[in-house]
């Protein structure tokens, strides 16, 4: 229990805090710092979009400044690191593979992530790729050829791929390591030879600390935030319950008509952000997929940032872009760029820039915006940076400026 009361400010605060996205980071990521990241988010959801940077690496990105997107990678084939449906498809710390078996156990319960009667009317052919792993080791979809004369998109996968993925969601098959950012499947046994059912807790102990680990992960939350964040089925844990046993703390939000939820580990951050000592500096540019941002309620009820992913809408349909980055500016969600990473040429596009309404154009909003959008480029190895739109219109010169004051800077430091 706990009788903090926080402003709006504070709260956003107390959850950029932990997420790792207060303040920039201090020294140059060093491959440990990628894996302390990720158990900080607890998830890092996996998108296979690339105009810019794939949002693994983008979200890590925000997070660490330049880094070496190999270390990803190799986390993932050295064992550290697993794939599976958490969120969505996550890369997630190997220690919480305890916690997501349930669902391999009972993938029916995944929904459209696996198919039943693919596993049944197909048994031979699952089967048949099975015995090939077995045989041959570690394979990717692209080792099968096709053979149905289809051009394939992802609605119509090849029959292997379809089976390497139903495996895949049953717990059978894991991915071992990933080539070129395709999966490379292996038996689950021999991807986490440790690994026995026997570890495995109960399903509520499941629950518990999969909810603990979301609320640590979010800093501060709502009831209704909690289960959002690994994907949780009913029957949810109440969050009360966990707050009677002093497993949570209660606090309140300023504006909030229901209570706040607090980790333990997270007390002396959130007196520090009650007292109007947690000041958030980060500027970045988030994935549409940062745990920020990926649950839009979370994202308008904390932040008043009302969000939608374009990517999937017809172009004449869409309002802000295919692919929109929402821009964190010291706490507050002020903007959205849509950009596109010309990697050949060395161009970083920006489409369209947008600021929210309300948001004040001055010299200190540029100069961060411009800052962050300059970093990016060149961790796409994108010197140039081509501004086409910004709305509104009359954020276009300053903009233009501060990214050449930006640029120039950065090329000094280089």
């Amino acid at each position: 229990m706990t009788d903090l009361t926080l402003t709006p400010a504070a709260a956003r605060a107390l959850h950029l805090a932990a997420q790792g996205m207060l303040r920039p980071r201090r020294r140059k990521a060093v491959k440990a710092d990628l894996m302390a990241a990720i158990r900080r988010m607890g998830v890092l959801q996996i998108d296979t979009i690339s105009v810019v940077a794939r949002s693994p690496y983008l979200v890590l990105w925000s997070r660490l400044g330049d880094y070496d997107p190999a270390w990803l990678g190799e986390h993932l084939a050295e064992g550290a690191l697993f794939e599976y449906w958490a969120h969505e498809a996550c890369f997630v710390p190997i220690e919480d593979y305890r916690l997501l078996r349930h669902r391999m156990l009972d993938p029916a319960a995944m929904g459209w992530k696996y198919s039943e009667s693919w596993m049944r009317e197909r048994a031979a052919d699952v089967a048949g790729v099975l015995a090939h792993i077995r045989q041959h080791g570690p394979t990717r979809s692209s080792d099968f050829e096709r053979s149905d004369g289809q051009a394939g998109g992802w609605w119509e996968w090849k029959s292997e791929k379809r089976s390497l993925e139903v495996l895949f969601t049953s717990g059978a098959l894991m991915i071992a390591r990933r080539h070129n950012f395709q999966r490379v499947y292996d038996l689950a046994e021999r991807v986490h030879p440790g690994w026995h059912d026997s570890q495995m807790p109960h399903i509520d102990q499941t629950r518990r600390q999969l909810a603990l680990q979301a609320v640590r992960a979010l800093g501060v939350c709502k009831a209704g935030w909690i289960a959002d964040y690994y994907r949780t089925r009913r029957p949810h844990v109440d969050p009360e319950a966990l707050v009677a046993e002093g497993a949570l703390l209660r606090a309140s939000v300023a504006g909030w008509d229901e209570p706040a939820y607090i980790h333990p580990e997270h007390l002396e951050l959130a007196r520090q952000a009650a007292a109007g000592a947690l000041a958030p500096s980060v500027t970045a540019l988030l994935s549409p997929f940062d745990p920020i941002v990926w649950d839009r309620r979370r994202a308008l009820e904390l932040f008043g940032f009302d969000y939608r992913l374009e990517c999937y809408t017809p172009a004449p349909k869409r309002r802000y872009g295919y692919f929109s980055l929402p821009i964190l500016r010291r706490g507050a969600l002020v903007g959205r760029v849509d950009a596109k990473a010309h990697r050949r040429d060395g161009i970083f596009e920006i489409k369209l820039i947008e600021l929210e309404p309300g948001v004040r154009v001055s010299a200190r909003l540029c100069a961060d915006i411009a800052q962050a959008i300059v970093r990016c480029a060149a961790w796409h190895a994108c010197p140039e940076v081509l501004l086409t739109r910004t709305e509104p219109a009359s954020f276009a010169a300053p903009l233009a400026a501060a990214l050449g004051e930006a640029a120039a800077c950065a090329s000094v430091a280089a």
